[in-house]
């Protein structure tokens, strides 16, 4: 029966991992929806060029300044047959896998705020720093219960710094990470006339965006309910929440955003980062709530960050993840609470100050590792680069080949591009 259910166990975060994994390529047709026509491929090449470097980065470093555990021993540990370090059947093998999705999500998240104007090189670079480094020493203060945070949380406030699923520890650092790397880069050209005023750059495919947007909203439910990590941990009361926020964000950000598609889609995003810390906890009223208050948020503040402050957000990536998740860490302290139908067990002191800590973290290191690397290599593409787009300049491609072709009269199909080089005629 032990075997039994530690092979259960075994499926049971493989099975999660698995639809983590599949969000990434909601991360990718979410970016590709949104940035223009010339920039799509490039969204697609990062996103699962970032996660082959996270896996990378994390498997030789990262996990181990998380958890303290290093891989570099023979398989025989790896699975459990010699040893006490690691669990039977290979059961701490998927959940590095599991939790190594998570860790991806930090320059996926980045990726949709730097899009169209970024160099490739030098974001694989902040890819492998971010992932190898920033992000696991934070994930093993808080779910690591490394280098002493969660102890003085719970020495001072009676409960520790509670985040079942991350809304903090993925989305905010994330996010903050984001604005960091968004302020280092600048706008794009032609964003902002001299005047100020905000030119419009409209989204180049609603449908792949809608796609992306239901990807990750369906891989959420392992993102969320499989973080129990085990059979017995499992709670319906998870998805349930999951669920009541994403429809709240859905139409909370209907409202707001008065029928704009984008908007909308995004909501559901917005609703299920916000609930990701509490939703072992709250009532799921409360996680209706969360995920209205969250879908609301995102537009004013998307908004807000383009119009007023005049920050380049692509994807809108600080007010989603950034500060959807930095409500989400509060949120779990207010509706968790027995007195407004939670489990209790949180304290909202501990939960204020874990998530203004996780948000000040990931900012001071996104401005640390995408400072240096713009003083050392430089981050963005030139601005030649940039006018004819990242799929051209990075990966000599775009996305629809077959519409920049030019019929010459040797009979031979050329790029327009290369049509269009100095020296070369039509």
């Amino acid at each position: 029966m032990e075997t039994t259910k530690t092979g259960v166990d075994v499926l049971f975060v493989l099975l999660g991992a698995a639809m983590v994994l599949a969000m990434h390529a909601g991360f990718a047709f979410l970016e590709v929806g949104t940035v223009r026509r010339k920039n799509q491929v490039n969204a697609l090449v990062k996103i699962i060029t970032d996660f082959a470097i996270s896996t990378i980065a994390y498997f030789f470093v990262g996990y181990g300044v998380a958890y303290g555990t290093s891989f570099l021993v023979g398989a025989d540990v790896l699975v459990g047959k010699t040893g006490a370090t690691f669990g039977p059947q290979g059961y701490d093998l998927v959940k590095f896998f599991f939790l190594a999705t998570f860790a991806a999500a930090i320059p996926a998240i980045v990726s949709g705020g730097i899009a169209e104007r970024a160099k490739f090189n030098t974001q694989l670079m902040a890819t492998a720093i971010l992932v190898g480094l920033v992000y696991p020493t934070f994930e093993g203060m808080v779910w690591g219960t490394r280098f002493g945070f969660q102890e003085l949380m719970e020495a001072h406030f009676g409960a520790k710094f509670h985040d079942f699923a991350g809304s903090v520890v993925v989305h905010a650092v994330g996010g903050w990470i984001g604005l960091a790397a968004v302020l280092m880069l600048g706008a794009r050209l032609g964003r902002y006339r001299k005047d100020g005023r905000l030119v419009a750059v409209p989204p180049s495919n609603i449908p792949f965006l809608a796609l992306g947007a239901w990807i990750l909203s369906v891989g959420w439910f392992g993102f969320n309910v499989m973080s129990a990590q085990t059979i017995a941990e499992i709670s319906g009361l998870v998805a349930l929440n999951s669920l009541m926020a994403m429809v709240g964000g859905i139409v909370a950000s209907l409202i707001a955003g008065r029928n704009d598609p984008g908007f909308v889609h995004n909501g559901a995003l917005a609703g299920l980062v916000a609930v990701c810390a509490g939703s072992d906890v709250m009532h799921p009223i409360g996680a209706l709530v969360t995920g209205g208050i969250a879908g609301a948020m995102f537009v004013w503040l998307f908004n807000l960050c383009q119009s007023k402050w005049r920050i380049d957000d692509v994807l809108g990536v600080w007010a989603l993840h950034g500060m959807c998740g930095f409500l989400g860490g509060i949120a779990c302290g207010v509706f968790g609470q027995e007195a407004l139908g939670g489990l209790g067990g949180v304290s909202l002191t501990s939960q204020v100050l874990g998530t203004v800590a996780g948000a000040a973290f990931g900012l001071v290191g996104g401005l640390a590792v995408y400072g240096g690397l713009k003083a050392a290599f430089g981050i963005r593409l030139t601005d030649e680069e940039e006018f004819s787009g990242a799929d051209l300049a990075i990966h000599q491609i775009g996305a629809y080949p077959e519409e920049a072709t030019t019929m010459h009269d040797d009979g031979l199909a050329m790029s327009v591009h290369a049509a269009n080089a100095p020296g070369r005629g039509r």
